[in-house]
């Protein structure tokens, strides 16, 4: 049952990473950035291929020598989901992966040397109608922007952006994304925030080196969630040092959250008391792990007493309330005949919320035929 989100986005123009909109009315996209090798041809593929089945929309993927280039063009060949390629310094590179077939160039043209070796990057970008991604990090200010502001500073960021905006506005390029990320929140969400003022291009959202999973987790959907909840954000990333399907649930479970993407199951459940009849924690737990294949927006409910599991369960797409030996059954929220063994709960819940989504895709295929 999910609801619109009652956050107004900023509005931007819209780029296209490979078959991806970024910016405008589309959806926020989710990515993720492989760590294996790159010249690793086989281990990248299944990491990219991981990705894709937790539904990742575009993955970045480091290109450091020309021998990575020529592994990606072989990782591109047997993916589906678009790829950017992140170069730093080496303009060649660019020229390289662009004739690959990249989706997207992470690369800050002013990194890249002479000017004649900048427009021949923004040239082929041109031509093989690619866009770039101007990423900006508090860790690697420029040195001249360091020296004047002294430390990191929002307005050092957003400086460092704009002069390779410039660039690519002097050479009549606008298919371009920006972030300008920090490892501190206020210090991104500051950024952030002063950047959306001065340009319409699509940003980029992401607080870098954001830690482990649990800390990183914390800090990404607070800074994430801060500009977000402002209308702030067309594409993100959560970094982890962490296995990277775990960025892509995160950043879905914070769109989730603030009612921007519908993408996968949204589990409620309680926080489980001495009240529960049924063990609320081993059983979201598990349907979690079970269920991670499963893309169709559902609410679903799991709460281990009646005093707030009817409530829940009314507004959810399937819900369950727990009572001695078995617990309630609801769907659409309607309390159902049917009640659920506890000693069988979480194949039982397992196999409604299967049938259930099959039945909404068949439902939502026959609304678009319609149409």
């Amino acid at each position: 049952m999910f609801s619109e989100s009652p956050i107004k986005r900023r509005k931007s123009k819209q780029i296209m990473v490979g078959n991806v909109a970024v910016g405008g009315d589309a959806p926020i996209s989710v990515q993720s950035m492989t760590n294996t090798k790159t010249t690793d041809v086989e281990a990248t593929v299944a990491q990219i291929r991981a990705l894709e089945n937790v539904g990742a929309d575009i993955v970045r993927v480091s290109v450091p020598t020309m021998d990575a280039a020529h592994a990606f063009k072989q990782i591109k060949q047997q993916v589906k989901v678009p790829l950017v390629a992140d170069i730093h310094f080496d303009y060649r590179i660019a020229l390289q992966v662009a004739e690959y077939g990249v989706d997207c160039l992470r690369i800050n043209p002013g990194n890249i040397g002479r000017e004649d070796r900048i427009r021949q990057v923004v040239e082929a970008a041109r031509y093989h109608n690619i866009p770039i991604r101007i990423g900006v990090n508090g860790g690697s200010l420029e040195r001249d922007i360091q020296e004047k502001y002294t430390e990191p500073t929002p307005e050092a960021l957003v400086e460092s952006a704009m002069r390779h905006v410039d660039i690519l506005d002097k050479l009549n390029f606008d298919q371009f994304k920006v972030s300008v990320k920090a490892s501190d929140v206020f210090l991104a969400v500051g950024a952030y925030r002063l950047l959306a003022k001065q340009i319409d291009n699509p940003l980029h959202l992401g607080i870098t080196e954001a830690g482990g999973f649990r800390s990183g987790a914390v800090k990404s959907s607070v800074g994430l969630g801060m500009l977000l909840a402002e209308g702030i954000g067309d594409t993100l990333r959560v970094s982890l040092a962490a296995d990277p399907v775990e960025e892509i649930k995160v950043g879905f479970d914070i769109l989730k959250s603030l009612r921007l993407r519908s993408r996968g199951i949204n589990f409620i459940a309680c926080p489980s008391c001495s009240r529960q009849e049924f063990d609320v924690i081993s059983t979201v737990n598990a349907l979690e792990e079970r269920l991670e294949d499963v893309l169709t927006p559902m609410d679903v409910s799991i709460i281990g007493c009646v005093v707030n599991g009817p409530g829940e369960a009314t507004i959810s797409d399937l819900g369950l309330t727990g009572g001695a030996k078995k617990s309630g059954f609801y769907e659409d929220g309607t309390r159902q005949r049917e009640r659920i063994d506890n000693a069988d709960i979480v194949d039982q819940l397992e196999r409604k919320i299967r049938a259930k989504a099959q039945m909404m895709d068949e439902r939502n295929r026959i609304e678009i035929k319609q149409s």
